[in-house]
């Protein structure tokens, strides 16, 4: 009679009934980052190199999986509020806090590259750091990015907040900002809270608005990206603006 072949279980399956420090040292969250760079870990490893430890009975990387899977995706359970994301189960205060200082790090981040200094020869640099701003809002909030003759960022302004369907933009108050910072160029952009991302015919219609009364003063509109839940989308490059 044959011995019965024992099936190895899955390396996966393996690690989730071990803890973290018994595992093979290329698997560990800490070592995989050093070894192979952050791009190589998954969301629920990324997200446990901040939790630190799992609920009682699991690793860090179990509750993190635990908590994408209840309380995700990703992108849904960062937008959260740090007052409720600390109420969720293994976060507290101080993971919250912790959590809530990467996004803001990332986004200052993105932001460095816009700084006084630094030409916004990317194009599409303005809408990646829009998209940081202005995603995952409640309500439509109108922003603009305001450069200098050689397209240097002198600061942005959140101009106009709405409710969930949308903001009312007034061109005069765009002008008068532009004009307050001494702009010689301008970008802005908006958000759409239900994460369709297409223009609307108001969205295309103000942007006509706004590239007309900015002319007056022989002010540049260089473009209007609408933010949802994909790429930002650039009304220049649909030829637009």
């Amino acid at each position: 009679m044959r011995a019965p072949v024992r099936v190895r279980p899955p390396l996966r399956y393996r690690l989730a009934h071990m803890h973290i420090r018994d595992w093979p040292e290329s698997e560990r969250p800490r070592e995989k980052l050093l070894r192979r760079g952050p791009n190589t870990l998954s969301d629920a490893e990324l997200l446990a190199l901040f939790l630190g430890s799992g609920l009682r009975g699991s690793d860090a990387v179990a509750g993190a999986r635990r908590l994408l899977t209840d309380h995700g995706p990703l992108r849904k359970l960062l937008e959260r509020d740090p007052a409720e994301l600390m109420r969720l189960p293994g976060i507290g205060p101080a993971r919250a806090c912790g959590l809530a200082a990467a996004l803001e790090l990332g986004a200052r981040y993105m932001a460095a590259g816009l700084e006084r200094g630094d030409a916004l020869t990317d194009p599409f640099a303005a809408g990646r750091y829009f998209a940081q701003r202005l995603r995952g809002l409640p309500h439509e909030v109108f922003a603009a990015l305001f450069l200098d003759t050689r397209h240097r960022a002198i600061a942005f302004e959140e101009l106009f907040r709405g409710t969930v369907d949308g903001a009312e933009v007034h061109p005069r108050e765009v002008v008068r900002r532009a004009l307050a910072h001494n702009a010689s160029a301008i970008v802005v952009g908006h958000n759409h809270p239900s994460g369709n991302a297409e223009p609307s015919i108001a969205d295309r219609a103000i942007t006509a608005r706004l590239k007309q009364a900015l002319s007056l003063v022989e002010i540049r509109l260089l473009d209007h990206f609408i933010v949802g839940d994909g790429a930002p989308v650039s009304l220049s490059a649909r030829g637009w603006v």
